[in-house]
Parts: structure tokens; sequence; C-alpha cells
């Protein structure tokens, strides 16, 4: 395994904040940087792992390189307490027998964090960028089914994207039919048959719904509450990729909870869950 050495100097690349810019010349810089960076031209599969699942990487295979999110043109530093900070290659071998790279980016911005919708999508631009045919789109959330207990991974059939906001620019009409892909989620359920799925509703954050909002998106058909991937799965559909969507319920969601929630919950349900859903997740890639 080898790892990127600090205060190397980033190309000359346009500003992905300037929107003068084409952020897409941006992910190509990043995806460039990267190559040159783990010594691996293109990788088959993209991960971006939420809450609780990030041992899967560890599970998928043998680490190959690690860079600083920081070092690649148009990334942020992670600013939530249990994101990582790190563009990770993974080595696999792929249900054919034939070696894999995952791309794993531990570099998610969320939307709250009011970087703009272009930092929100760089992940799913530079994954496109680096070869990836697949993103797999993975987060904590709170669920609306009371059947949901607390660690319960949910497979995402749609989402509806509460933010008011989206990584499209200018005339670009993407069509979202079939975006959370109907053909990966057949592939994970013959990992684990009993996967259940449902709709997730984005909301800005980063503040909690209130239970009222919990109300609103359980009548107009949502089923999995959280402030991420709605956006990214639609740059990542924009860029080509074909997406797998998975949400852990760390709660109930509020008014379905009887206590108060807080992120410490999140957290603690997160790393209860880890080694089964990582194990999940890392068996479902393997077939990708």
């Amino acid at each position: 395994m080898t790892r990127a050495t600090t205060g190397v100097p980033q190309p000359d690349v346009p500003d992905l904040d300037d929107p003068t810019t084409d952020p897409f010349d941006v992910a190509r810089a990043a995806a460039d940087v990267l190559a040159a960076r783990t010594g691996v031209d293109r990788h088959d599969v993209a991960l971006v792992l939420g809450s609780g699942w990030g041992g899967a990487a560890d599970l998928l295979g043998e680490q190959a390189a690690e860079v600083p999110a920081t070092e690649l043109p148009g990334f942020s530093a992670p600013a939530v307490v249990g994101h990582g900070g790190t563009i990770r290659s993974v080595r696999y071998t792929g249900s054919d027998g034939a070696a894999r790279h995952a791309l794993v980016l531990g570099a998610r911005t969320h939307y709250y964090e009011g970087k703009g919708v272009r930092r929100v999508a760089h992940g799913a631009r530079v994954a496109a960028a680096a070869g990836a045919s697949t993103l797999v789109l993975t987060n904590g959330c709170g669920g609306l089914e009371p059947e949901w207990v607390a660690g319960t991974p949910v497979l995402i059939s749609d989402h509806i994207n509460l933010t008011g906001a989206s990584p499209l620019e200018g005339a670009t009409f993407v069509d979202l039919t079939d975006l959370y892909s109907t053909r990966l989620r057949a592939l994970a359920r013959t990992v684990d048959p009993t996967l259940a799925e449902g709709v997730y509703c984005q909301f800005t954050g980063p503040h909690y719904e209130t239970p009222a909002e919990v109300q609103m998106a359980k009548r107009i058909g949502g089923h999995l509450v959280g402030m991420s991937t709605a956006l990214e799965a639609i740059a990542a559909r924009q860029a080509g990729l074909e997406v797998l969507g998975i949400s852990l319920v760390t709660n109930p969601a509020a008014g379905i909870s009887p206590v108060p929630l807080s992120h410490e919950e999140v957290l603690a349900a997160g790393a209860e869950a880890g080694p089964r859903i990582s194990r999940l997740l890392a068996d479902i890639v393997g077939r990708l």
C-alpha cells in the first residue's frame, strides 16, 4: 500500500467554485492527479461510505493507495465527525475472477456545509472521470417504518429531493427514471434476499427533521429521511454512472422515535451495525 506524500503542489487547474469553470474539467484534473498518486489508471467502481459503512473498504480487498482528499483538485476536508478525509484505491477480485479497483471516496461534502452544489457533486464526477461505471452511495438515515429498527440496511428505490437545489447547470435535462438501478438492487438481493427497499427524502439539514416534516415525507411517499445522497445520485446519472443506493437506518425519525435525536446516537448505531453491514456491502461490490 502506498500513501501520497503531503505538500505536493497541485496542478494549475480552474477553481471549482468559479461559475465560469466547467466542473467536469476540475473532475478530470482530479482524476489525473488520482491516477498519478495511486498508480491506478482506471477504477471500476466507486463508493461513498456514509455513517456506519466505513469498514466495507477494509473487507473488500487490499488497499493499494491512499491520498489525502485535499491534495486532489476540488475536494474539501470533511466537516462531519465520523467521516474520513482520504481517497482510497482498493484492489479486489470480481465475481469473474478478474482483478479490479474500487475508489473509496471518504471526503463527502454535504449540502448543508454551504460550499455549493458543485462540491457536493464533485465526488461522483471524479468517479466517472476515473473510469468507474458504477457508484455505490451509502448513508445513515432516519427510518419511517416502525419495523426498521436501528441497524437495518435498506435499498434506495427512488428519492425525493427536498433541498430545492440541483447539481445540473443551465438547460441540462437528465432523465432520472430508474436512477437507483433496478438491476443493481436485484444483484444486492442475491447477497441478502431479505433486504427491504424504500424512497429516500433528502432534506437540507444540518438540523434534524421536525415530526411534522417527517409526516410530510411519509405522506408524499418517503420511507427514509436524511441529508445526503440525492444530489450526488443526480450528478452520477448525468455523468453516466449506474447507481446503487443503500441506507442504514440509524434511528427512527423524529416523531416516530420516542426519544430526542442526536448525532451521537447515529454514530453509536452505525458502530454497532458496522461489521455486519460492511460485510454485506463488500459482498455486494464483489459481485458488481
